[in-house]
Parts: C-alpha cells; sequence; structure tokens
C-alpha cells in the first residue's frame, strides 16, 4: 500500500509549500517531513505500509505565520491530525488537506 498527501492553502489558492508533517502508527513516528513547493511530499509514497490504522499530523499554525498570516496567540489551528485507516492491501491512498488560518476539509482522494 502507498501513501501520499497535498496540501493546498485555500486562503491563497495554492499549494502549501513548507508544512511540516508527521506520519505515525499507534503512536511510532514512521515518517516526517515537509511539503514541496507543489505541496507534496515525494518521499512519503516511497514507503510500503500495511493494513492498520494511521494519524498524519500537519503543524500548519507554523505554516500559515511564515506565509503572512495574522493568528492570534494561540492560534484557533495548530497542529491538524488526520486519523485514517488503511484497509485495501495493495492499494494508494491519497490523503489531501485543504487548509486555511480557520478551518480545514479532508478526503480520500485518488
Amino acid at each position: 500500500m502507498t501513501l501520499s498527501t497535498h496540501v493546498l492553502d485555500t486562503s491563497k489558492g495554492c499549494p502549501a509549500a513548507g508544512v511540516f508533517f508527521r506520519l505515525l502508527r499507534e503512536g511510532d513516528e514512521l515518517f516526517a517531513g515537509a511539503t514541496d513547493q507543489d505541496g507534496r511530499c515525494v518521499e512519503l509514497r516511497a514507503l510500503s505500509l500495511p493494513i492498520g490504522r494511521y494519524r498524519l499530523e500537519f503543524w500548519v499554525a507554523d505554516y500559515l505565520r511564515k506565509s503572512g498570516a495574522e493568528l492570534p496567540d494561540p492560534p484557533f489551528l495548530d497542529v491538524i491530525p488526520i486519523d485514517f485507516g488503511i484497509g485495501e492491501a495493495g492499494a494508494h491512498y491519497h490523503v489531501p488537506l485543504l487548509l486555511s488560518p480557520y478551518g480545514y476539509s479532508t478526503y480520500r482522494g485518488s
């Protein structure tokens, strides 16, 4: 099973470059990285993951501040956790994050 993500800044209408994130399974960190200029992380796709429960954590407040957003202290969104399950062996899972300073959404993409 392979995994990918794509972070888009909906407040600016562009990819979110430089968002630090981690992939965890049962509390153990499997991967840590940051999104590239296209809001993706190609190194994440190199992982081969078994069926199970996972968490992606995105450090969005750091990204938003660096991109010029004025955030209160503490920010409304700091770290966004996305818990998801992988239930199909051999499948590809794509977990996008659509982000703004005061909201986000996600879904299983293709």
